[in-house]
């Protein structure tokens, strides 16, 4: 697969979005499947959401797994060996987000938020790696946030989460180069219903763009990331509107 088919189009490459049931995931799946990409829909728990998504998408394959396990995420991609021939790109969007005081947080809290937030993306990394090398080419795009870039006091374990996802990007491009490409998508505030809640208010008021962004917003900068050639690694792009400028 040459940078040019793959900046060109997307039509046909086989794509794996974790998360893909809902919010961001599903803004994600929807542009691709829109850009003509064969679409993997993984989910957890969420059986309902994520088979509307996979309709919306033209018939989309859904994958269940559970992602803090290792083992899981290795199941999964073996069947989608099965069933669609392996993988042209990766977008690790699944991801949790809790809010404590520091003092709070417990091993069970940090393990919750880590396992899924950090680990299950090295791992799907991984496994998508063997896949692209095996290819000679691919795309992963890690969704990370402002968060990983600007610190917040009540989220000190989700930060330190997202900013490994920003430092594991970096070093996996360096590993990788030239054959696959790896970036990360830093969403600002992209509020799913919540933008009455008091910190997200302060947030959008905060933002130098005056609003809220949204998934088709993001989507397109995972897109951007999918469809550029291979010189282009190991980069972190904010859609915030500006905030992390603040």
């Amino acid at each position: 697969m040459s940078d040019a088919i793959l900046r060109a189009s997307l039509r046909g490459k086989t794509i794996l979005v974790t998360g893909a049931a809902r919010r961001i995931g599903r803004s994600i799946a929807l542009r691709l499947a829109a850009e003509g990409a064969r679409v993997a829909i993984h989910y957890n728990g969420s059986k309902q959401e994520a088979e509307r998504t996979a309709a919306d998408c033209g018939g989309a394959d859904l994958f269940q797994a559970n992602l803090e396990s290792v083992s899981e995420i290795e199941r999964m991609f073996l069947d989608i060996d099965q069933r669609l021939g392996g993988l042209d790109g990766l977008v690790n969007n699944a991801a949790r987000f809790t809010h404590f005081d520091p003092l709070t947080i417990t091993e069970a809290d940090w393990d919750f938020i880590h396992n899924v937030n950090l680990k299950a993306v090295f791992f799907c990394c991984k496994e998508a790696a063997i896949r692209m090398k095996a290819r000679g080419a691919g795309r992963i795009v890690n969704i990370s946030s402002l968060g990983g870039i600007r610190p917040w006091a009540d989220h000190a374990h989700y930060c330190a989460s997202k900013a490994g996802v920003i430092m594991l990007t970096k070093a996996l491009a360096k590993a990788w180069a030239p054959q696959i490409s790896v970036n990360s998508v830093a969403p600002g505030v992209i509020p799913f219903g919540e933008q009455d809640a008091p910190e997200v208010a302060a947030m959008i008021r905060a933002t130098p763009a005056g609003r809220p962004g949204s998934g088709a917003e993001l989507a397109d900068a995972v897109v951007y990331f999918l469809e550029s050639p291979s010189f282009i690694t190991g980069q972190v792009l904010a859609v915030d509107g500006g905030l992390s400028l603040r």
